[in-house]
């Protein structure tokens, strides 16, 4: 019991972190601490980097400067991506999804047994239990945003990264999604929260960190102003 107690997710230390998307300075030099095992959020403005920042924490996206975990990271690392745009038309269900994202096995062969069993509980904690034969495409907004929370926690993550995950869901899968986010907070799961929803922000967070280009503040919850146009 002592020994699961003491487990905890990864902190992250962004360190003078910059990135140029051809002649846009879009990050400059970002440099701030999320620490192991917190529920940390990150706001600004639309445009402000935010989404680049967590690619280049993934390795999606060139920058200089430096972006490293300390504490071990022994599982995948869980990500929710804005909800994408999805031809509708494409024949793949949720579970032809779940096994494209979560397994390294052509998709085509679906999952295996251990992860069709992982994935159905998944769904089922984002309340798509019984929807794994559905057409992907023929789901509502919020519907597809649980699924891609379902795969981003399967398998169970010590780092989850949510870049706004209750967007375009009703008042009852934003309970739902938060519910989930605090359990595995509990359990010691590192979360960074990208979030416009500054009530949601002071609700749930930690700690949170506002960027529009440059780190604008660092610090509580309580503490922090903040708007689409900007923070001063």
């Amino acid at each position: 019991m002592k020994e699961k107690q003491a487990m905890c997710g990864p902190a992250i230390v962004f360190d003078n972190v910059s990135l140029r998307l051809g002649g846009t300075q879009v990050l400059e030099d970002v440099s701030f601490r999320v620490e192991a095992g917190a529920l940390h959020c990150l706001v600004g403005p639309n445009g402000g980097g935010k989404t680049s920042l967590v690619r280049a924490l993934l390795g999606q996206m060139p920058h200089s400067g430096a972006v490293r975990f300390e504490g071990q990271l022994t599982t995948p690392v869980g990500y929710v991506p804005q909800l994408p745009d999805f031809d509708r038309n494409v024949p793949m269900t949720v579970n032809d999804l779940m096994a494209l994202l979560g397994q390294r096995r052509p998709a085509f062969l679906g999952a295996n047994r251990s992860a069709k069993s992982a994935n159905a509980e998944a769904l089922s904690r984002t309340g798509m239990a019984g929807m794994g034969t559905k057409p992907f495409g023929s789901l509502s907004g919020g519907q597809r945003q649980r699924v891609l929370l379902a795969q981003a926690i399967s398998p169970a993550p010590w780092l989850l990264i949510l870049d706004e995950p209750t967007a375009g869901i009703d008042e009852s899968g934003v309970r739902l999604v938060e519910a989930l986010v605090a359990e595995l907070h509990g359990r010691g799961v590192t979360i960074l929260w990208i979030n416009h929803d500054l009530e949601q922000v002071r609700r749930i967070a930690q700690s949170v960190t506002v960027i529009n280009r440059r780190v604008l503040f660092h610090g509580a919850p309580d503490q922090v102003a903040y708007s689409q146009e900007g923070a001063q």
